[in-house]
């Protein structure tokens, strides 16, 4: 396999552009709480998102993130389904080929973080799963 660049920078790099769910918890409650957006479909966010996540699909990202973002060097974190997915991959690369340059990406998606027992929100109310043992750390 020959790249134009090397595995620790690859490694440096993503975990630049990514975050856990833990961790966006966690830069939720800091004094400058990155912006989330959530980039799946309206079905998807009627089901369940993250609470004071904005939605706008991928498909619309370009037409409306400049009324929900104005600032291009804001923290945005975008997320989709779960791992299988790279609706946020798209979103991430939508946003920084638009100018935006503080763009993160959430591991795992919606489903890890309601997998690790995080606040959820659907069109029926909030919510909470029990912690996934195989994902959240034990207490």
């Amino acid at each position: 396999m020959t790249s134009s660049i090397s595995a620790t920078e690859f490694f440096a790099a993503k975990l630049t552009y990514e975050i856990d769910p833990a961790d966006l918890a966690a830069a939720r409650t800091s004094d400058s709480p990155p912006v989330v957006i959530d980039t799946r479909s309206a079905a998807a966010w009627s089901q369940g998102r993250i609470p004071g996540a904005i939605h706008i699909p991928n498909a619309e990202l370009d037409a409306r993130i400049a009324d929900a973002v104005p600032d291009k060097n804001a923290a945005v974190v975008v997320y989709c389904w779960g791992p299988g997915c790279n609706g946020s991959t798209r979103g991430a690369l939508i946003l920084t080929t638009l100018g935006y340059t503080n763009v993160r990406e959430l591991i795992g998606g919606f489903e890890y973080w309601a997998r690790e027992g995080l606040a959820t929100v659907s069109d029926a109310g909030r919510g909470r799963l029990a912690p996934d043992p195989l994902t959240a750390p034990a207490s």
